[in-house]
């Protein structure tokens, strides 16, 4: 199976944009975008722009101890390593970055298949203000329907996790739809809801995942 996680407020409950946005004072600002992005009151592509923006000249020493401060929720890695371990292939889609997944996944020495994230861009040791990647107007359906097209997996054997508005893509389309602790605008597209990682393990169990 295919089992694909977002990650800023299910895997991790750290936001690492409002992590960078402390480190150059706007943190309230960013935190206020992401809120109306997630409610869906906004794209996610015109907030992630507008967040991005806010961070314009962050040293990049700066942001990059920012997202070394990104953590993965209590149980997480244990749910990722239980999925790897029976076979199934894990991804990480998410419209947050590169670097912060991979600093929060090598502190628990843990590992996914696939990660899909964007990336704030650098440029003479500070951030250009500037995101790219395939997650900014790209979709979590198209990017959960590619892999799976890629790997050979039926969509009906998909897995999808999130929390927000921009999770609501891959939530439609997936065999299993789980929400963790969703908005109250994704609540209703979620096949099943859970609160915690040891929760979302036993689900997995009885739905015969793990």
């Amino acid at each position: 199976m295919l089992i694909a996680f977002d990650f800023d407020g299910t895997l991790s409950d750290s936001e690492m944009m409002v992590l960078l946005g402390q480190r150059h004072g706007v943190a309230d600002e960013i935190a206020e975008i992401t809120e109306r992005a997630m409610n869906d009151e906004i794209s996610y592509a015109e907030s992630l722009h507008e967040r991005a923006d806010l961070l314009f000249r962050l040293d990049d020493d700066e942001a990059q101890a920012a997202f070394e401060s990104v953590s993965l929720r209590p149980g997480a890695a244990d749910v990722v390593r239980a999925l790897r371990e029976a076979g199934h292939h894990v991804a990480i889609l998410t419209g947050g970055f590169d670097r912060g997944v991979e600093a929060a996944l090598a502190a628990e020495d843990v590992e996914v298949d696939t990660i899909v994230a964007n990336h704030l861009v650098s440029r003479n040791g500070h951030l250009t203000g500037r995101a790219e990647g395939p997650l900014i107007e790209g979709t979590k359906d198209h990017a959960l329907e590619d892999l799976a097209e890629e790997l050979g997996v039926e969509m009906a054997d998909t897995v999808a996790v999130g929390d927000g508005a921009n999770d609501l893509p891959m939530l439609e389309v997936a065999g299993l739809a789980v929400g963790y602790e969703p908005k109250p605008a994704v609540r209703p597209h979620c096949d099943v809801v859970v609160s915690s990682m040891p929760e979302l393990q036993d689900l997995l169990a009885d739905e015969g995942v793990l």
